[in-house]
């Protein structure tokens, strides 16, 4: 329970690791590496309470005012490199850290379209400098323009609405969140922000952000243009491995780090956890990255356990789940549909005030369970959800 370990990334999943290795009653030098400035935050709140001016920086503290971990933080500092051989993270400002173990836990990036733009008043939100910035510009009355139909997307469009801007989402599938809910919750999340005011054009590419110092218009690929004064660039993230390569550490296709059950990667004594790792996931059955507030809380158990030796649970033990708050509703799904699921509405329908609903995929032995979802339905949610089991889930994607 000796030694010394270094987290890279100070978000959950890296604090989460520091709080599991102590709870194992690990003594050793524990070193926290954070790109940010600021002390460990919550990101969820940032696409709602942070940007509607209902909560503040201390709320979204991930560390209360008594907890000490015990941990040396080095903050602003941004991790450049990984030597395994000499257990080194090189840092960028030239200092490096020497540890006997490391945990990759850098998350991931908003990810950017190359679009001809002005260069103020278009966004992306993934940190909390970017929820400050996108607040600014937030003004009642103004226009704005979402590119990306996804829950990041659809929560500021939703957390806009409220707060009194014209708001545009433009989605190049067919509807919003379609390809993580399937079309029949999709299409009732799109209704509901249609019934808020939200224009929502489906089927739809961006070509350019027209202005010259602030945006006048976001064009689409058949020409038309939509008024805006602020866009929102929510088109996903990417993996923030970039410093691992030449480390040897195995990177998976969509560049996240590819790592065991145990959150084991290709070099000894280096882990991944969080949004930065692709792991052997038992539920889905096979690699998966799941960038989900509770996968990153659960890996770091997992790796801290590793680490030390200790048995432990193993990533997929439980299924992913997550959650979604707008205009008042909460979306919960816990599993991962498949394309082609059938989806059962056990409690409510899609037209009411609410409901709870099973997927299934069809196998050739038989159906097999991949996800459940409710909206408003919190009680017969946490019962569907307790009835999952971890299991393979036949010709699921990584």
């Amino acid at each position: 329970m000796t030694g010394s370990v270094a987290v890279v990334g100070a978000s959950l999943a890296g604090v989460s690791t520091a709080r599991a290795l102590r709870g194992h009653g690990f003594d050793g030098e524990i070193t926290l590496i954070g790109a940010e400035e600021h002390q460990p935050y919550d990101r969820p709140p940032l696409s709602k309470a942070l940007l509607a001016g209902q909560a503040g920086t201390a709320d979204l503290a991930l560390l209360g005012t008594d907890e000490d971990l015990g941990v040396r933080w080095l903050l602003g500092r941004r991790a450049t490199g990984l030597l395994p051989g000499e257990r080194r993270v090189l840092l960028d400002d030239g200092a490096s850290v020497t540890a006997d173990a490391v945990v990759v836990a850098t998350g991931a990036r908003a990810r950017r379209l190359p679009l001809p733009a002005p260069d103020r008043g278009v966004h992306v939100l993934r940190t909390m400098d970017d929820a400050r910035r996108l607040a600014a510009d937030l003004r009642p009355g103004a226009r704005l323009v979402v590119i990306g139909g996804g829950f990041i997307g659809c929560e500021v469009a939703a957390t806009s609405r409220g707060l009194g801007l014209e708001v545009t989402v433009v989605e190049a599938g067919p509807m919003p969140l379609a390809p993580a809910l399937g079309p029949e919750v999709a299409g009732v999340l799109l209704r509901l922000h249609r019934a808020h005011g939200v224009r929502v054009e489906c089927g739809a590419g961006v070509i350019a952000v027209r202005g010259s110092v602030r945006p006048s218009a976001v064009v689409l690929d058949d020409g038309r243009e939509i008024p805006a004064d602020v866009v929102l660039l929510a088109v996903g993230a990417v993996p923030e491995t970039d410093w691992l390569h030449g480390s040897g550490v195995t990177l998976a296709a969509d560049g996240s780090v590819a790592c065991d059950s145990s959150c084991r990667t290709s070099v000894p004594s280096v882990f991944a956890v969080g949004d930065a790792a692709s792991a052997d996931h038992r539920f889905l059955g096979g690699q998966a990255r799941v960038e989900h507030w509770s996968n990153a809380l659960e890996q770091a158990g997992v790796a801290a356990a590793a680490l030390l030796g200790l048995p432990g649970a193993t990533a997929g033990d439980a299924p992913p789940y997550f959650w979604s708050d707008q205009y008042g509703h909460r979306l919960q799904l816990a599993g991962r549909p498949l394309p082609g699921d059938r989806l059962t509405f056990v409690e409510g329908e899609p037209t009411g005030a609410g409901f709870a609903g099973v997927y299934e995929h069809t196998t050739p032995t038989g159906a097999v369970t991949t996800a459940v979802v409710a909206l408003d339905r919190p009680r017969p949610f946490a019962r569907l959800r307790r009835g999952l089991t971890p299991r393979p889930a036949p010709s699921r994607p990584a």
